[in-house]
């Protein structure tokens, strides 16, 4: 347990000094501020729409440290010593999600109040999303290291992980926005369970990519 909340604030670490948490959190709050120019002063149609636009930059900003999760530790060596020590795949796979989540939660959830302020967001759906962002991030960390095990190594891997990232992430999407809408209906427990599903099949998924990158 030790050796293992260990690896999850190495993780951390990694993600805070080594500049991969600090881009997607500028990306995210630059989206928040260009948008306002695009629709214009009509403060109801942000209100509106602007739930949805930071759905879509909290995902895409997710894409950009997707390089850096796994392709440094195996260019290092750092997996294969894991694995002659009797870390399993999926316990590896495990630490890098919950050091993704914990690094990249509460900066994302702070950065998403500035930028609910830019939009204008009224303060009922800011709460709304704070809470869908909260539950959907541990899907988004699990999805974000399964595509980075995936691609790790490959030419063009930041272009082929959007490429997979986006589709698996769709039904987040889907279900974050529509918890904004005037008529959430069951939107909130359809994202829990969509969440609850993808990080569980996460680190399997990832442990078995991890393993294929080994052969």
């Amino acid at each position: 347990m030790k050796s293992f909340i260990s690896l999850v604030m190495r993780e951390i670490r990694l993600a805070w000094t080594g500049g991969g948490l600090w881009l997607p959190v500028i990306f995210y709050l630059a989206v928040a501020t260009l948008y306002p120019f695009v629709t214009g002063p009509d403060k109801v149609l942000l209100a509106r729409t602007g739930g949805g636009i930071l759905w879509i930059a909290a995902l895409l900003s997710t894409l950009l440290p997707i390089e850096r999760l796994i392709l440094p530790d195996r260019q290092a060596g750092v997996l294969d010593q894991l694995a002659i020590r009797g870390w399993s795949d999926e316990l590896v796979a495990t630490v890098k999600i919950a050091g993704q989540l914990v690094a990249f939660a509460i900066p994302l959830l702070l950065a998403s109040i500035i930028a609910s302020a830019l939009i204008g967001l009224p303060e009922t759906k800011l709460i709304t999303l704070l809470l869908g962002l909260a539950i959907a991030l541990p899907a988004l960390a699990g999805l974000s290291v399964t595509i980075s095990a995936l691609t790790a190594g490959l030419n063009g891997a930041s272009a082929l992980g959007g490429l997979l990232f986006i589709p698996l992430a769709i039904p987040i999407l889907i279900f974050g926005a529509g918890t904004l809408s005037d008529d959430p209906g069951n939107a909130m427990q359809l994202l829990a369970a969509t969440s609850l599903a993808i990080a569980a099949l996460s680190p399997f998924a990832a442990g078995a990519a991890l393993r294929a990158g080994r052969v």
